[in-house]
C-alpha cells in the first residue's frame, strides 16, 4: 500500500555538522556529564569553534569561558545545554536571542519523571521552545555525535576512544547508552558509524526526523535503531516505505512493546491481534531488518556494506570437512535457505579439476584441499542454481594465501560470499580483518553466519519486490455502503449486505418473525438449514446459544426458531429482536477473514484457519490494507494449516483462488471505509472445492462510536 506522506524534511545539517558549538553549563570536571562534551571535543580535536559558557569561571578546561551565549564572538550553530532543569528555559531564551538554531538538552527531570514537578518543568520547557524558536534535541538525552568531524555534543565514556571510525552506519536510539553500545560494538567489528543520535524525550526533533534525514544522505548506507516502544504506527510504516524507496535498510532492535493504544475489540479479528503483531507487520512491509542483538547487527551491517544483494534463498556450501559441511547445511535450512544441486555442467567442471572431491553435490566437499578451493568456487560462480555461497575457510600457515585468492574470487561475482572462519578467535586476526575489509562476512559459528545470511536475504528480496512492484488493479470500484451514523455493531444481515456489495458471496437466507415461522407450511429454503437469532444486541450468537445447525425438517425448524429466540433473551434480556434467520448450510474448509482500522497503524487485514486453529493455535497472518493478490497468497501460505487447502486424506483441493479474491476484496472494503468502520469479522467462511468458491456463513461489522463533545 502506498502511504500518504506526512513527514517534512527538516534541514538539520547545521546540527549534525556545526561550525561552532557553545556548551552552556560547561564544567571544569572533564568526567562529569556537563564537562564531558567539551572534554571529548577537545581531546578528539574537533576543528570547529568551541565555546564553554559558565558565568562562574573565566576559563574551563583550558578554553576561555563566557558568561552567556550572548557574549560569544562567533555565530554558533548548536548549544549543548547541561544546566539544572530550572535554568533550561532561560538558556533556551538566550539561544534564541543569540540566533543559535539548535540546542541539545542533556538535562533530565522533565516529563519522564512522571511527577507533577516534572510535568510543570516540561510545560515551561515547551513554552521556552516556542518563544525562542530554537530546534531542540532532548531533553534527557545523551546527545548528538558526528564521528566524521568529531562534533561530540554528548557525554559517554565511548566518546573518549580515539579509534572510533566513521563509516556507513547511522544510529538513532531511544536509549542513549544502548546507542553508544551499538556504535562501539560495530566499531570493534570493523563497521564505522558516521552519526549517533540519542533522542531523549523527543520534545523537539524526533526519531523519525533523524531517520528520514539519514536515508537521504549519501554517506549513510544503513540505519541502526533501538526503539523501546511507539504509538506512531503510521509514521513507522511511512519510514519503512522511505527506506525501501532509497534501498537502505533500517536495522531495528525493538523491545518492550506494551499495549500501544489498543482498545477492547468486538470482533475475533481484533482479539487475535497481539500488541506486537502490527509492529511485526510494519517490519515485514517496510525496509526494516529486525535484529535480536548486537552480533546480528554487526553481521548484517557487513553484508549491507558489501552491497551484494542475493536474488533468492539458494546457497551453495563449500567445505573441506564432511562434518562441517553437514552442520553448515543444516543451519542454512533451519534459517529458510535451500541447498539445490549444481547443474550437471557445473559438476562436470568440478570433476575436471585436478583435485579430489568427496562430493560435487551440495555441500561441495574438497576433503581439505583448500589450496584449490578458489578454483572450485570459480566453477560455480555463474551457476544459476545459486544466489550466494557459504565457505568453510582454510586454517594454518597457508591461510593468508587462501584469503588472498578468495578475495580475488569474490571480486568476480555480484553474489554474496560468506565465510565460516575456522581459525580460533585469537589466531590469524589480521588475515581475517583483511578478508572482512574486502567486504566478506567472516563468522566463527556456522549458525551465526546462516542467520545473518537469512535475514539479509529477507531484506534483499523485499527490496527487489519493491523495485519491481506495480500497482495491482482493484477488483471492484468503491461501493456506497450506507452505513448507520449511530455507531456500534451492525446486524448479521446488515453486515452481510455490506460484504456482498464488494462481491464476496454470503449464504442465502430468509429473515422471518417467530410468528411467521410458526405459520409456515413449507420450508423457505432447501434442508438442511441453519437457524440464527437476528439481534443487533447479540453480535456473537454462539455464546448466547442462539444458533442451531443442520435442521432437517419443518417441524425441527419451528422448534429451533423458538429455542434460539428464548436462549437469546435469556442471554441478553431486553435485547432487540429483528427476527429469526433461516440460512443455507455451507460446507468446506473453515476459515476466518477479518479487518480492523487500527487508530495508530491504519487498516489491516487478517486471515486464519477457523475453529481450533484460530482460537487455540492463533494460526493467523496479518498485512496492511489494501493487499494485492500476491500479498494475499503470501498470507495464506504463511499459515501452518495452509496445506489443508491442497486436499488431505482424499479430499478435493479447495478453491484457493476464491479465498485469495475474498481477502483482496475485503481489504479494499476496509480501505475505502476506514473512517466509518472499525472492525469486520467474516467468521466462519467455508472454502469449497476448486471452482465452487467461498461462502460467508456469518459476518459482523462494527462502526465507531462517536465520543460526545463537551
Amino acid at each position: 500500500m502506498t502511504l500518504t506522506t506526512t513527514y517534512r524534511n527538516k534541514d538539520i545539517s547545521k546540527l549534525l555538522s556545526p561550525s561552532a558549538v557553545a556548551v552552556i553549563g560547561a564544567s571544569t570536571n572533564p568526567k562529569s556529564i556537563s564537562g564531558q562534551p567539551l572534554a571529548h571535543m577537545i581531546n578528539c580535536k574537533y576543528e570547529g569553534g568551541l565555546y564553554p559558557v559558565n558565568p562562574q569561571r573565566s576559563e574551563v578546561q583550558g578554553r576561555k569561558s563566557y558568561a552567556s551565549v550572548l557574549d560569544i564572538p562567533e555565530q554558533c550553530d548548536v548549544a549543548v545545554i547541561a544546566v539544572p532543569r530550572a535554568h533550561v528555559p532561560k538558556a533556551l531564551d538566550d539561544c534564541g536571542k543569540a540566533g543559535i538554531p539548535f540546542a541539545v538538552i542533556l538535562t533530565a527531570g522533565f516529563i519522564e519523571t512522571g511527577d507533577d514537578a516534572g510535568a510543570a518543568m516540561q510545560l515551561e520547557l515547551e513554552q521556552a521552545i516556542a518563544r525562542s524558536g530554537v530546534c531542540v534535541v532532548g531533553p534527557n538525552c545523551v546527545g548528538v555525535m558526528n564521528v566524521i568531524t568529531r562534533a561530540y555534543m554528548a557525554f559517554g565514556g565511548a566518546l573518549s576512544d580515539p579509534a572510533l571510525r566513521p563509516g556507513p552506519l547511522a544510529i538513532v536510539s531511544q536509549s542513549g547508552g544502548f546507542g553508544q553500545s551499538m556504535m562501539t560494538f560495530a566499531n570493534a567489528q570493523g563497521i564505522g558509524s558516521n552519526y549517533v543520535i540519542s533522542c531523549g524525550n523527543e520534545t523537539g526533533l524526533t526519531f523519525f526526523d533523524f531517520a528520514h534525514d539519514f536515508l537521504e544522505r549519501d554517506e549513510v548506507k544503513m540505519i541502526a535503531t533501538y526503539m523501546e516502544a511507539t504509538t506512531a504506527g503510521h509514521e513507522l510504516r511511512e519510514l519503512g516505505q522511505h527506506a525501501l524507496r532509497v534501498g537502505k535498510p533500517i536495522l531495528m532492535i525493538n523491545v518492550g512493546n506494551g499495549a500501544a493504544g489498543r482498545r477492547a475489540a468486538s470482533s475475533h479479528t481484533g482479539k487475535l491481534t497481539a500488541d506486537h503483531t502490527l509492529l511485526r507487520a510494519t517490519f515485514q512491509e517496510g525496509g526494516f531488518i529486525e535484529i535480536s542483538d548486537l552480533d546480528e547487527l554487526a553481521d548484517v551491517a557487513r553484508l549491507v556494506s558489501a552491497g551484494k544483494y542475493p536474488k533468492g534463498r539458494r546457497v551453495c556450501v563449500f567445505t573441506g570437512s564432511g562434518g562441517w559441511g553437514v552442520l553448515m547445511a543444516e543451519h542454512c535450512e533451519k534459517n529458510g535457505l535451500s541447498l539445490p544441486l549444481p547443474e550437471a555442467a557445473t559438476q562436470d567442471k568440478l570433476r575436471g579439476l585436478e583435485s579430489t572431491f568427496s562430493s560435487v553435490g551440495n555441500p561441495i566437499d574438497m576433503m581439505a584441499n583448500y589450496g584449490d578451493q578458489y578454483k572450485a568456487i570459480e566453477c560455480v560462480l555463474d551457476d544459476p542454481s545459486f544466489d550466494m555461497f557459504m565457505v568453510r575457510s582454510a586454517s594454518g600457515p597457508d591461510v593468508g594465501i587462501w584469503t588472498d585468492r578468495l578475495i580475488a574470487t569474490a571480486a568476480k561475482t555480484d553474489k554474496p560470499i560468506i565465510v565460516n572462519w575456522s581459525s580460533s578467535p585469537t589466531r590469524d586476526v589480521d588475515v581475517r580483518m583483511r578478508l572482512e575489509n574486502s567486504g566478506v562476512l567472516c563468522a566463527h559459528f556456522a549458525g551465526r553466519a546462516a542467520r545473518a545470511m537469512a535475514i539479509f536475504t529477507d531484506f534483499a528480496l523485499k527490496r527487489e519486490r519493491h523495485l519491481q512492484a506495480k500497482d495491482s488493479p482493484r477488483p471492484i470500484a468503491p461501493q456506497d455502503l450506507a452505513l448507520p451514523s449511530s455507531g456500534g455493531a451492525l446486524s448479521e444481515q446488515q453486515s452481510k449486505a455490506c460484504v456482498a456489495r464488494y462481491g464476496i458471496r454470503t449464504t442465502q437466507e430468509v429473515l422471518l418473525s417467530l410468528a411467521e415461522i410458526h405459520a409456515l407450511t413449507s420450508a423457505p429454503l432447501q434442508f438442511p438449514v441453519a437457524v440464527k437469532l437476528a439481534s443487533p444486541d447479540i453480535p456473537h450468537k454462539t455464546e448466547a446459544q442462539a444458533v442451531l445447525l443442520n435442521i432437517q425438517s419443518l417441524a425441527a425448524l419451528k422448534t429451533a426458531a423458538q429455542t434460539v429466540h428464548d436462549n437469546g433473551l435469556r442471554y441478553a434480556p431486553g435485547a432487540r429482536i429483528d427476527g429469526v434467520s433461516i440460512q443455507e448450510m455451507a460446507s468446506g474448509i473453515e476459515f476466518i477473514i477479518g479487518a480492523v482500522n487500527d487508530p495508530q497503524f491504519g487498516p489491516y487485514i487478517m486471515v486464519g484457519l477457523g475453529g481450533i486453529f484460530t482460537e487455540v493455535l492463533g494460526d493467523v497472518a496479518h498485512r496492511f490494507a489494501p493487499v494485492s493478490p500476491a500479498e494475499a497468497e503470501t498470507m495464506v501460505s504463511a499459515l501452518r494449516g495452509a496445506a489443508m487447502l491442497d486436499g488431505v486424506r482424499g479430499q478435493a483441493p479447495a478453491d484457493r483462488a476464491a479465498l485469495i479474491d475474498a481477502i483482496v476484496r475485503l481489504s479494499w472494503l476496509i480501505t475505502d471505509h476506514a473512517d466509518h468502520i472499525s472492525e469486520i469479522d467474516l467468521n466462519p467462511i467455508f472454502i469449497g472445492p476448486v471452482g465452487e468458491g467461498i461462502t460467508v456463513a456469518d459476518a459482523l461489522i462494527v462502526t465507531p462510536t462517536l465520543t460526545p463533545t463537551a
